[in-house]
């Protein structure tokens, strides 16, 4: 059986939990064979997701069969939460962690980050439960996050806009923003990577760890710019591994107006503060990025 955990969170966002309730929790992972997802955890944020989430966890285990999913929910209506229960009991691979609130997708991953350290997994991956991210790709993106080599990256990002890379079913209007986004910070920050703003990655346990993970208050979709820098700023090195990204067949978008501007406001900041350490000759870090 896999672990069912129930987490009440303060409605200020605060992410640090007030109380939990363990139900019961797994045999631990054995952490060699990257390849075949051991020693691998996907955190796999969910708000009503009832129709996609046996189908993106039936695609994932048949490309990486020994992984493990923490699926984290934010109190959906539609039944998702209970699905993932009932799927964690028959499936030790499966977990679950309730949140009482929607809190945003950044402050799940923190969350899923914080449980997956504590329990010794080597690689810890974000992956969206609508299925527009390839499960089977993940085994390249682990592979090259725990080659052993002393020059593998801290991070493999799943890349839509690199050579090899495509989207499918997505109306022009989405391609530009995306682009235009991913230009945008690109340009700002002065990163050398053409899809910052991806949503599929596989991060070493290492670091995560060195993040002060308390620091993070990026909601919405800038938080994949913000953990970019953080990785970069800590001396990680990173990848693009090229993925075919398709529109959700069931469900609602999580895009609005507010994340976009949240990503606007937050990457313009990052970029002036890191400006200004350039001109008063200081190395860019954390200190500069950190909103506090």
């Amino acid at each position: 059986m896999g672990t069912m955990v129930t987490v009440e969170v303060p409605r200020s966002g605060a992410d640090r939990p007030v109380r939990s309730r363990i139900g019961w929790l797994c045999r631990k992972a054995p952490m060699h064979f990257p390849s075949s997802g051991a020693g691998a955890l996907v955190v796999l944020p969910t708000y009503d997701e009832v129709e996609n989430l046996p189908i993106i966890l039936g695609k994932l285990f048949a490309a990486v069969p020994d992984v493990h999913v923490l699926v984290v929910d934010d109190g959906s209506p539609d039944g998702t939460g209970d699905l993932a229960e009932r799927m964690a009991s028959d499936d030790e691979r499966v977990h679950v962690l309730h949140r009482t609130g929607k809190l945003g997708l950044g402050s799940a991953y923190v969350t899923g980050f914080r449980w997956g350290l504590e329990r010794g997994y080597d690689v810890l991956v974000e992956m969206d439960a609508d299925g527009s991210h390839p499960p089977e790709v993940l085994p390249e993106m682990i592979e090259r996050v725990t080659s052993g080599d002393a020059a593998s990256p801290a991070l493999a990002i799943g890349s839509r806009w690199v050579p090899g890379g495509s989207v499918v079913d997505w109306p022009l209007s989405r391609q530009v923003l995306s682009r235009g986004g991913n230009l945008y910070a690109r340009l700002a920050l002065g990163l050398d990577l053409q899809d910052v703003t991806a949503g599929f990655r596989a991060y070493r346990r290492e670091a995560i760890a060195a993040m002060d993970l308390d620091s993070i208050d990026s909601k919405g979709y800038c938080f994949q710019v913000d953990m970019t820098l953080r990785v970069l700023d800590g001396g990680g090195r990173v990848v693009e591994v090229p993925i075919t990204f398709r529109e959700r067949e069931h469900g609602v978008s999580k895009m609005s107006r507010a994340i976009i501007v949240e990503a606007m406001l937050r990457v313009t900041r990052w970029g002036v503060q890191r400006r200004v350490a350039a001109l008063l000759g200081r190395r860019p870090g954390p200190g500069w990025v950190v909103e506090r």
